[in-house]
């Protein structure tokens, strides 16, 4: 039984479990490259953009201050495939290439996430918690290509940049400016 959720007409938990079923029983064919990037999002998108479906967030942040981002689908669709062009023209990123982000839970990340998804590029998401070792460590054994980080955070990542061989590319997400760094907002 399917019944809608909140007026609109969204799968439920037994509508996804029988299409995966179906898909495990060979009733549907399953595809042979699938990105969520362009064949969920941007098919969302594109229905909202012919009025199919109404323009209902794909993506709510909300900050501690209670400050909010709001996006559509065709929003979230659009400003990924700016950040993807950000990843591979202004840092020279390619597919297969990694990227370590570490932020706290910012709309950024989910950007960065979705854009690696768009470009094939390899995201390693870290906590804003790590220290400048354990930074150091995942630089290493990623063999990151490129760093994501906030102005906060930066001071630990610069501490260890000298022994990273593999960095091409640094992006900050903040308001400001800092020496050797891209700035991620600007270049969006």
């Amino acid at each position: 039984p399917s019944r809608t959720f909140h007026g609109n007409n969204r799968l439920l938990t037994f509508q996804i479990t029988s299409h995966y079923e179906s898909v495990n029983q060979g009733k549907k064919e399953l595809p042979e490259y699938f990105n969520f990037a362009s064949d969920v999002l941007d098919e969302w998108a594109q229905l909202e953009k012919d009025g199919r479906k109404p323009a209902n967030p794909a993506f709510w942040w909300v900050n501690d201050k209670g400050e909010e981002v709001k996006w559509s689908f065709e929003e979230f669709g659009s400003l990924s495939k700016k950040t993807a062009n950000v990843l591979s023209e202004a840092c020279g990123l390619q597919r297969g290439d990694r990227i370590v982000a570490i932020l706290p839970r910012v709309p950024e990340w989910w950007l960065l996430n979705v854009a690696c998804m768009r470009a094939g590029i390899v995201f390693f998401p870290g906590t804003s918690q790590l220290t400048a070792k354990d930074i150091f460590y995942r630089l290493q054994a990623s063999k990151a290509k490129c760093i994501v980080t906030n102005d906060t955070l930066a001071p630990a990542v610069e501490s260890v940049l000298s022994g990273s061989q593999f960095l091409k590319s640094k992006l900050i997400v903040g308001q400001g400016s800092r020496d050797g760094w891209l700035n991620f907002k600007e270049l969006l």
